[in-house]
């Protein structure tokens, strides 16, 4: 019974550890008009979604994946944006040129920060 406990625990820490390594860092704006989206025209997909930035782009391929997003901290003078709280979003959208890694949708951003912040870092997971 001890070792199965024993066993447990190590494989909690462990899979907590391999999330937190898998996770890649970057950083998160938002936006607030959905529709027309890049990746399903006018077919609105929720308002938990996001658009991926040039690099994540791929021509489309990234259209429909899922990713864990957690804020990691800020990237400007405003105090503790991050909530504590992970959202999962789909990349329904390309957003070209813009300042993030991930543009959230508003609804995405405020579950995770607090919207004043405009940016802020964080770290996201397929």
């Amino acid at each position: 019974m001890a070792l199965q406990m024993s066993l447990k625990i190590t494989f909690a820490v462990v899979a907590s550890l391999l999330s937190v390594a898998l996770a890649t860092p970057g950083t998160a704006t938002f936006y607030t008009s959905y529709v027309p989206s890049a990746c399903y025209g006018s077919k609105g997909q929720g308002v938990m979604i996001a658009a991926a930035s040039d690099p994540l782009w791929a021509n489309g391929a990234i259209c429909g994946k899922v990713f864990n997003v957690t804020c990691t901290g800020p990237t400007n003078p405003v105090p503790h944006p991050c909530t504590g709280r992970r959202v999962v979003v789909k990349i329904v959208d390309h957003c070209p040129g813009c300042g993030g890694t991930l543009d959230l949708s508003k609804e995405a951003f405020a579950t995770i920060a607090n919207p004043v912040a405009g940016i802020i870092k964080i770290d996201y997971r397929q």
